[in-house]
């Protein structure tokens, strides 16, 4: 039996959502499976986002469902603080063999935004540990996305989720341009093969505040929450040269990219870079439990290890890092994934899906189109008086019109179906797109 919609909708502050608007007529979810929602009335609408980026083997899976439970009723709850449990260490190895070599230690929190808060932290308790404590700098880049704790927000560059917060982190004023070129790279299938050079700002900022003053650089191997942009081609390769070469540490945010998103493991693996730390969440329980991280080089966690054996290395951790049941979660969804092949299918749909949503151009109000791996993003024209209009009344028509449930950012259609996605299923949500931008005015 599925769940009433309750009687009162007032107590409940959604996050990012305009809620008096919302609660006039709410988009209700009470049930999911493989591909699909269920709305109260039992209705199916397809998921074109993988929940928020993160169900990445579809929903229902019950092979998670039954780890979460016996993790239940075996052990509900270990402190991470001074004790532990075995699944937690059983995890730590499983993703620790599944990042770039040489990065074996991994840092458990709860989301993404924690995991960023993590890396950045370590960042600069490393260049303490070295005696270099002057090295205080966190680069970000424009249109980043860290998450939503102050020093994410500090790193980031969207400019709607730092500007209500006043005076942020010292140290984080500087980013790097966002490296893309509309004049040249709208409508681009997968990464654009020009815009390496977009990382050669790098070198400006070392020559205005000096390398012996910057921790550390964190990008997004590709931008979600900016609207599905891919990195340029060597563009990140370049930006490890440039950290390498003024001892900048680097950190990839693959909250989104991690765990099958870009047909690999990490995007690091797709592009040939080995980062620092690299940040996790979403994907790695499949949505089902709250879980995040930080997977730290070898370099950088053996500098913390030395003083007296009793003395804590890092103060930080969080009361359910490595909770029981997320770790339970976790090790089910990381067999799915191998057991089904689920990040070589992704890597054999990104063809479709690229040529199902590059037949959007022309389409009303389509002004870009841009796909990597199993993710793309559907720029529309903004509405000149109110900018975001046309992106949220796309989430409504989807929702009410065509069985659908997608992701916007702004006035950008964000498509990550879960990677179980058939060619049908493309097809299906591609096609509902098409219903929506016919009605939109």
């Amino acid at each position: 039996m599925r769940p009433e919609r309750p009687n009162d909708l007032s107590a409940f502050w959604l996050p990012f959502t305009p809620n008096r608007h919302f609660k006039t007529n709410p988009r209700m979810l009470t049930g999911a499976e493989g591909m699909y929602f269920f709305d109260p009335s039992g209705r199916k609408l397809i998921d074109a986002a993988a929940g928020l980026w993160c169900v990445n083997a579809g929903h229902g899976r019950k092979q998670i469902t039954q780890a979460i439970q016996k993790a239940a009723g075996e052990l509900d709850f270990a402190p991470a603080f001074q004790f532990a449990h075995p699944s937690v260490f059983a995890l730590a190895q499983r993703i620790a063999q599944m990042a770039p070599d040489g990065m074996n230690h991994v840092f458990f929190v709860n989301s993404g935004s924690e995991a960023a808060d993590t890396a950045l932290k370590i960042a600069r308790a490393y260049w303490l540990k070295r005696g270099q404590g002057q090295r205080f700098r966190l680069i970000g880049r424009e249109k980043g996305y860290h998450g939503t704790t102050l020093a994410g927000i500090s790193v980031g560059g969207i400019g709607n989720n730092r500007k209500p917060y006043g005076p942020l982190l010292p140290g984080t004023d500087d980013h790097l341009p966002f490296p893309y070129d509309p004049k040249t790279m709208r409508f681009t299938r997968r990464e654009p093969q020009t815009g390496a050079e977009f990382a050669d700002a790098l070198e400006g900022l070392v020559l205005l505040h000096g390398a012996e003053t910057i921790a550390a650089v964190i990008v997004e191997p590709f931008a979600g929450s900016a609207g599905v942009f891919a990195s340029p081609k060597d563009y990140l390769k370049r930006l490890r040269a440039i950290c390498d070469k003024h001892g900048i540490l680097l950190i990839f945010d693959e909250v989104i990219t991690g765990f099958g998103r870009l047909g690999h493991s990490f995007a690091a693996e797709r592009y040939g870079v080995t980062p620092d730390i690299i940040t996790f969440a979403k994907g790695v329980t499949n949505g089902t439990v709250p879980m995040g991280g930080a997977i730290v080089s070898d370099a950088v966690h053996d500098a913390f290890m030395d003083g007296p054996e009793h003395a804590i290395e890092l103060f930080h951790g969080h009361t359910y890092s490595g909770h029981p049941l997320a770790c339970a979660a976790a090790l089910a969804t990381l067999d799915l994934y191998r057991d089904e092949g689920l990040f070589e299918r992704a890597k054999k749909m990104e063809p479709v899906l690229e040529a199902a949503v590059h037949a959007l151009k022309g389409a009303p109000f389509v002004v870009d189109i841009r796909n990597v791996g199993m993710a793309a993003g559907i720029e529309l024209e903004p509405d000149p008086k109110a900018p975001g209009r046309r992106g949220y009344d796309a989430i409504k028509l989807a929702y009410a019109e065509q069985d659908m449930v997608i992701r916007v950012g702004g006035d950008t259609i964000a498509l990550s179906p879960p990677l179980i996605a058939g060619e049908s299923d493309i097809s299906r949500i591609v096609e509902a797109i098409r219903g929506v931008l016919a009605r939109l005015n």
